[in-house]
């Protein structure tokens, strides 16, 4: 039996054994080493200590729905080493304006907390190194096309006889296998395909692409959760996993409540969908736009009071939802031209305490103005090397167990290439200038 650190203590250790972790295995991988230190420690409730500490990330992916993954991972404490092309980089990189300096705002805002290495997976070299920072990763990100990285000799069958332990999570458009698994996947477009388009927009109109790549970032929430969930898995079995996440599956999950209409009258689905939400609305004011919500009668009692017009709810037309939705296009005429006559602000002031949802529709610049949205701390400062202060958007979740703490700002190409060769790997300092000599890999010459 290996000799076990005597700062382990006796009752933590049985734990492990009994969970099925070996002794034998801090010999084979050196993240669980890591995190079993981690695990014993003396670490007591109520420290500053994020959930994922010691936990290593090799992150291939690019653009949104990976890097977002991988970003609230590495808010939560792991530590992130994105693998970029040397030259290029990530897509996104040159995806603008609008640019802060030399970077792309797209960029910025979801790569925070990690480390940048760029290395050429093309060169078996590259993709031996690749497949070294695997064996000391706890998981495994990418979003490759299906089949792209065992080309290489980096898809999960090779990866995980490297690194059985290893949590190996796809991110693709279509899933790993099908008829569509082989096109590129991109937001629009499965959004369109999954349906969320076409019952998008007005009730008689065309459909409308959301304002916000919806799909890209619900995928890289479910990836996100996935790995959480495959890296309890994997302590509990001594096993890692392949995960299947994809665009299109994760949209259609996403129109559930329209799905089960389907079933009753598909070419109304529009109109369906219309009546369910027919209780939220937004209006025109004297000054903007505002969102009222009237879920219930009595709500809607409230609203007509709120207006002034309190003849509407005594009207036998409208004195259920069902009959609202019957004469949904009078009743909303007649709520417009009210809404029209006063400011959004007084609007709110009328609405506040009375027990009715109401919201201003804000434009993204008076978001950031919105007193609640610096409360919840999603405005995170940072200092960017070559762009100067920048600002992005914070993590949405807070733990009462730690603090957030600053975080490392977006990284340029290739500024750690050098020191994750050193640090992790082990290479020598020859080893490192003829792999960057021969192109191999590249660190960025000012950082």
């Amino acid at each position: 039996m290996s000799k076990i650190p005597t700062r382990v203590k006796c009752g933590a250790f049985v734990r492990l054994l009994a969970s099925g972790i070996q002794p034998c295995m801090f010999r084979q991988h050196q993240s669980i080493r890591t995190n079993l230190r981690r695990l014993l420690s003396n670490t007591q409730p109520g420290e500053n200590v994020r959930p994922l500490e010691g936990v290593k990330v090799l992150d291939l992916t690019r653009v949104l729905a990976g890097p977002f993954a991988t970003m609230i991972l590495g808010d939560l404490g792991a530590e992130i080493i994105k693998v970029e092309r040397p030259g290029a980089g990530d897509d996104t990189r040159s995806w603008g304006p609008p640019f802060v300096g030399d970077e792309s705002a797209y960029f910025l805002s979801v790569n925070r907390n990690k480390k940048s290495v760029a290395v050429n997976l093309k060169d078996p070299r590259g993709a031996k190194i690749i497949l070294e920072l695997a064996g000391m990763c706890d998981v495994l990100v990418e979003n490759y096309l299906p089949g792209k990285l065992d080309q290489m000799g980096l898809g999960y069958d090779d990866v995980h006889k490297a690194a059985p332990r290893l949590v190996y999570c796809s991110i693709s458009g279509y899933g790993q296998t099908g008829p569509l698994s082989q096109r590129p996947g991109y937001d629009s477009i499965a959004s369109a395909v999954s349906g969320m388009m076409h019952i998008t927009g007005p009730e008689d109109g065309d459909p409308v692409r959301p304002g916000v790549a919806m799909t890209d970032l619900a995928t890289g929430l479910y990836a996100h959760g996935a790995i959480m969930a495959a890296l309890l898995q994997c302590h509990r079995t001594g096993r890692g996993v392949h995960i299947d996440c994809n665009l299109l599956s994760t949209q259609v999950t996403h129109v559930y409540h329209h799905l089960s209409s389907l079933f009753y009258n598909v070419k109304k689905i529009k109109k369906i969908m219309k009546s369910l939400e027919s209780c939220f609305q937004g209006f025109r004011t004297k000054d903007g736009y505002l969102v009222v919500a009237a879920g219930n009668d009595k709500q809607f009692i409230k609203v007509c009071k709120m207006l002034g017009l309190n003849h509407l709810s005594d009207e036998p037309k409208y004195k259920s939802n069902t009959l609202r939705v019957q004469h949904r296009q009078e009743l909303l005429h007649i709520l417009s031209q009210r809404f029209l006559e006063e400011l959004t602000g007084e609007w709110l002031r009328r609405f506040e305490g009375t027990g009715v949802p109401c919201g201003p529709i804000n434009n993204i610049q008076q978001v950031f103005s919105e007193p609640q949205v610096a409360n919840n701390g999603l405005i995170l400062e940072m200092n960017h090397p070559t762009a100067g202060k920048i600002a992005v958007p914070g993590p949405a979740v807070r733990f009462s167990t730690f603090e957030s703490r600053e975080p490392m700002p977006p990284p340029v190409i290739g500024q750690h290439t050098v020191q994750v060769l050193r640090d992790s790997l082990s290479y020598n300092d020859d080893v490192i200038n003829q792999l960057l000599a021969s192109g191999t890999v590249a660190q960025n010459e000012v950082h």
